[in-house]
């Protein structure tokens, strides 16, 4: 698959638009609705669900072009591409895969392990025990004290945004380590991080 084409534009006087960040995500409710509240008039974000038949990572990452369709993407103009997506049942070759298609086609990734829940965990725990699975990640997500209440279709933005600063903190305080470690991020076995942390501090940049 080659490179998404920039579109090529004649000089004109036109008004100046905003870049758009374009999301492209497997999850069609917990992802969507919580990286919709990043959306203000300095950061337009336009978020795409990716077709049920593209979910593993590496078909997500190259099918990104045909699930955008004919949105129009600038990146002279600073738009920008971030696939979005969960350890679930990918094997270590297809999150490799995925790593170098995006970095072949100018697209950023925002991994976690085992899964999104693990991002929002982080504001309420420096996690760093294996959390093993989904499940896992949603159980310890619903101790007390935490997201009791928990569920896929809540909006959780505006709830989580006070603690923000410190899941940031914590989430990279995991890459470093994996990092100094020479350990691989995108593979089963970094679990648990989430570079979500990478994704969530370019979209705070841009308000």
């Amino acid at each position: 698959m080659g490179r998404i084409k920039e579109i090529s534009r004649k000089p004109v006087h036109r008004r100046k638009r905003n870049p758009v960040v374009y999301l492209i995500c497997e999850g069609t409710e917990t992802e969507i609705r919580y990286f919709k509240g990043f959306r203000s008039r300095g950061c337009h974000i336009d978020i795409i669900p990716i077709p049920s038949q593209y979910k593993a990572a590496d078909h997500l990452v190259r099918k990104t072009r045909a699930t955008m369709g004919t949105a129009p993407y600038y990146p002279d103009e600073g738009d920008v591409i971030w696939c979005v997506f969960d350890r679930d049942d990918n094997t270590d070759m297809a999150l490799r895969n995925a790593k170098q298609t995006a970095e072949r086609e100018g697209y950023r990734l925002a991994y976690s392990n085992p899964s999104f829940e693990l991002w929002f965990l982080l504001h309420f725990v420096d996690q760093k025990a294996a959390v093993i699975d989904p499940q896992a990640a949603v159980r310890m997500l619903k101790q007390p004290g935490r997201l009791e209440g928990y569920a896929k279709n809540q909006d959780l933005y505006t709830l989580l945004k006070p603690m923000q600063e410190k899941a940031i903190e914590r989430a990279k305080r995991r890459i470093c380590a994996l990092t100094e470690e020479k350990a691989e991020i995108f593979c089963r076995q970094s679990d648990p991080v989430t570079t979500v942390v990478e994704l969530v501090g370019y979209l705070n940049s841009k308000r």
